[in-house]
């Protein structure tokens, strides 16, 4: 597998598992319906660490482009491969996105809540108020990126990120996402990913979703720049304190 094929698969799969699990809580007849936040927030975790373990070996498992932009600003990845991995990203999103359609298509079918579907695919704010919700995001991704800096056992080798304990040293960036979602998720929904939110938002668009309603794209924005300008302040603290 190359680096841009791993960055596709790896997303794909992350956005496959945590998609669906907010789709297995929110619609009509499932097995995990009204399974809570909780449930939400552990698998999302888990689905980092699935998605980091297999991208890993061969392109640093990034599966953000807040995490790519980050690493470049932080002259830690090669700016010219950035383009190339947040397109790889991206079609891994809406992979996942039409896949976890796929899945749950007849619990679609039974669901009458529109704003339960539109949640399988993509976030919104609890609270619908721009400078509030950009400022969650900024927030939560910040917080993203500068501790993956700092992981201890890390190091930056050929333009990937390498975390030690082989498959297990996906564990902390899973934790990571964990928290952040158990306690700054509750805003916005935690996108922390321009392409987690973007991908799934544009299947959601195009896919015969049925009774669907709107896919929102006034807000749509936010999750794509409060990522990018959060991965970016990351970065520039990261270079200001290694000063």
């Amino acid at each position: 597998m190359n680096e841009i094929t791993a960055e596709f698969i790896g997303t794909m799969i992350l956005i496959l598992l945590g998609n669906g699990v907010v789709a297995n809580v929110v619609l009509t007849g499932t097995k995990g319906n009204n399974g809570g936040w909780i449930v939400i927030t552990t698998a999302w975790a888990l689905a980092v660490f699935v998605g980091v373990v297999i991208a890993a070996p061969f392109s640093g498992a990034h599966l953000n482009p807040a995490v790519t932009i980050g690493l470049a600003i932080a002259q830690k990845f090669a700016w010219a491969k950035v383009p190339a991995y947040i397109g790889a990203q991206l079609l891994g999103a809406m992979a996942g996105g039409g896949l976890v359609w796929l899945f749950y298509k007849d619990h679609y079918a039974l669901t009458d809540d529109k704003g339960a579907k539109l949640a399988t695919f993509c976030t919104s704010p609890a609270i619908r108020k721009t400078s509030s919700n950009m400022i969650s995001e900024i927030i939560g991704t910040f917080v993203l990126i500068f501790v993956i800096f700092y992981f201890t056992d890390a190091e930056i080798k050929k333009d990937k990120v390498i975390i030690g304990l082989g498959s297990l040293g996906a564990m902390p960036v899973a934790f990571l996402v964990w928290v952040i979602g158990l306690a700054l998720g509750g805003t916005t929904g935690y996108a922390i990913n321009p392409v987690r939110d973007l991908g799934p938002r544009i299947m959601h668009a195009i896919l015969p979703v049925d009774k669907k309603g709107s896919s929102e794209w006034d807000y749509a924005w936010i999750p794509v720049v409060g990522p990018i300008i959060g991965a970016v302040l990351a970065a520039l603290a990261f270079l200001w304190l290694k000063i």
